[in-house]
């Protein structure tokens, strides 16, 4: 795939069934189209881009149609190529080598205890932790796994290609997230992220496929058991998934706001208006608080308007806490704030 052009790739993965999407030129971030991709509360639900077939929105905008390739491609032949997990039924192990400070034992393998007499010295890396979670469940380490499609990254790193599982789609992470991780500098790419498609070219060097596996082979077992255990696996938009109470609904749908409020929002809320079960004692502040971080951040990512985020928070702090309207404020404003420096492209935080 090295020496192949980025539209002959495109096409090659869209064979494959992977949807794929343009990436800026020598970069591994997606291209913008319209002149207000990079205007801050830029919605995609909002943007006449993806309805004319336009690139906008990154892997939001990933197709199989080679028509639309060959259109995007022939606009600028110097595009990288990004596949849209989940939609290509992918999971993507992504193994980083930065050199950043080692952190606690209890955070190299989130849920899993390393004791103090385990000896450590030389870890460094992704490749390390990886190797360290392998070997507690007796099986072959993924980075060494030749049956799979693995592409070295630029920077050092490794992509590990699987097939995911049809019936048990999994969503990504970083391998510094609080609440989903697989292991330090391991990220995880399914649901919600994209892969750069090997060949794509950067101006560090080019993802280059190892070996001569160019296919995916299907997630082994015990790495699927640590994604779930690891809370990785997509909820399946039912009776599991929570959501805010009728009245946040009602008020929101009163302020004219969409109801296509991401399911991540969706989620801390619910967590937020679950407070009103008790006065007190429920950690009501640091829901709301992370309510309103994670409504920034998908603010910044354009995924919802900056006053819809601000009417679906304060509905659901006023309606949980009513009388406590400016201590809500402040909290909402403060996180809100935070958040939006830090966008959220349902991946995982960049």
């Amino acid at each position: 795939m090295r020496s192949q052009s980025s539209l002959t790739v495109a096409l090659w993965c869209a064979e494959q069934g992977w949807p794929v999407h343009p990436l800026s030129p020598r970069s591994k971030l997606p291209a913008g189209n319209c002149s207000q991709c990079s205007t801050r509360g830029h919605s995609a639900q909002g943007c006449a881009c993806l309805s004319h077939g336009r690139w906008c929105h990154g892997h939001l905008a990933a197709t199989t149609d080679p028509h639309l390739l060959h259109a995007w491609w022939s606009e600028n032949s110097r595009f990288g190529v990004g596949i849209a997990c989940g939609p290509a039924d992918l999971v993507v192990i992504d193994v980083d080598a930065h050199p950043t400070p080692v952190p606690g034992r209890d955070r190299l393998l989130p849920g899993i205890p390393i004791a103090e007499h385990v000896d450590l010295a030389g870890l460094t890396n992704g490749f390390h932790t990886l190797a360290l979670l392998a070997a507690l469940r007796g099986a072959p380490n993924p980075a060494d796994d030749s049956s799979t499609l693995r592409v070295r990254t630029p920077s050092g790193g490794l992509h590990i290609w699987y097939r995911a599982h049809p019936h048990l789609p999994f969503r990504s992470s970083t391998g510094s997230g609080k609440n989903r991780a697989l292991a330090w500098q391991v990220d995880v790419r399914a649901r919600g992220g994209y892969i750069v498609a090997p060949g794509t070219t950067t101006p560090v060097g080019t993802y280059a496929a190892l070996g001569t596996a160019r296919q995916p082979a299907r997630l082994p077992e015990w790495l699927a058991g640590d994604l779930l255990r690891t809370h990785h696996a997509e909820p399946s938009g039912g009776t599991d998934t929570p959501q805010p109470p009728p009245r946040a609904r009602q008020a929101v749908l009163a302020a004219g706001v969409s109801t296509g409020t991401p399911q991540a929002l969706a989620t801390v809320l619910a967590e937020v208006t679950a407070c009103a079960a008790a006065a007190e004692g429920m950690g009501f502040t640091e829901k709301l608080n992370r309510a309103a971080f994670t409504a920034g951040g998908l603010v910044a990512s354009g995924y919802i308007h900056h006053h819809e985020a601000l009417v679906i928070l304060r509905e659901a702090a006023n309606s949980t806490r009513p009388g406590q309207e400016r201590r809500c404020e402040s909290i909402i404003s403060t996180a809100l704030e935070a958040g939006s420096r830090r966008p959220l492209h349902l991946r995982g935080r960049t």
